[in-house]
């Protein structure tokens, strides 16, 4: 059986209610649009709410989509899963909520055929949606993440990024996250995406950030999320990530 061109990753915890809006249904029109094939990977990090039944009912009667079952460990882990499993040429991993709406990976795909290994969506530096003060705290993130490491790219956060799969597979493979990663409790994120950034640099891949469209459409419940405390960590993490380079844990 032919591979598929496009394999899609969303990973999934608490997500009850974004999926009674219909985003899996958004996701599938989309994509039978396309002139591609496709997959579509829900990978569930141990969801304690209804995700899980609905997820399920929704797979039996749709192709094209398949859902893994995954041990808690938080967004980074059910992101390696999927990715893990994929099968196309082409992975992007998305938000089930929508908030960058799918159709939005034409922006990227473009970008492979000039020789890019990973191409990421970006919010820029405005968050629409966003309350003051998680404005104000991913502005300071950024701040201080641009002064430590990846200078040249303004959103290493976005949740909408893709890379050739087998590159991908390579890079998740080097990151330090999986194992200092430990106990998770809620839908715990991190800065990962910073550690999968610099280390597909690191490895020689070519990057791409491109300015997606961007509006926060969550209205999931239980993630348990402190964004305070998660920035906190964040930087924390990168920290991590630029000792690590220096002894020369990425080698």
């Amino acid at each position: 059986m032919k591979k598929p061109y496009l394999s899609v990753v969303i990973p999934m915890y608490n997500e009850e209610k974004n999926l009674k809006k219909g985003v899996l249904s958004e996701v599938e029109d989309f994509l039978k649009r396309q002139n591609y094939s496709s997959e579509v990977i829900i990978s569930d990090d141990e969801s304690t709410d209804n995700s899980l039944v609905l997820a399920e009912e929704f797979v039996k009667s749709h192709s094209g989509f398949k859902l893994l079952k995954n041990k808690h460990g938080g967004k980074p882990f059910a992101i390696r899963s999927g990715v893990m499993a994929a099968e196309g040429e082409i992975c992007l991993f998305v938000d089930m909520d929508q908030s960058t709406p799918i159709g939005q990976v034409e922006k990227l795909l473009s970008f492979y055929e000039k020789g890019f290994s990973v191409v990421i969506g970006s919010r820029g530096a405005k968050r629409e949606g966003f309350a003051w003060y998680r404005q104000l705290t991913s502005a300071g993130f950024r701040f201080l993440r641009r002064a430590l490491i990846l200078p040249e790219i303004i959103d290493t956060q976005c949740g909408f990024k893709s890379f050739k799969t087998e590159d991908g597979k390579k890079i998740l493979g080097k990151l330090k996250i999986f194992e200092e990663m430990k106990n998770a409790r809620g839908w715990k994120v991190g800065a990962w995406d910073v550690e999968l950034l610099f280390v597909a640099k690191k490895l020689g891949f070519k990057v791409k950030e491109v300015i997606i469209s961007w509006k926060d459409r969550d209205v999931s419940i239980g993630k348990n999320r402190n964004f305070a405390k998660e920035s906190k960590e964040m930087l924390l993490e990168i920290l991590r990530v630029r000792l690590n380079d220096i002894r020369g844990v990425y080698a």
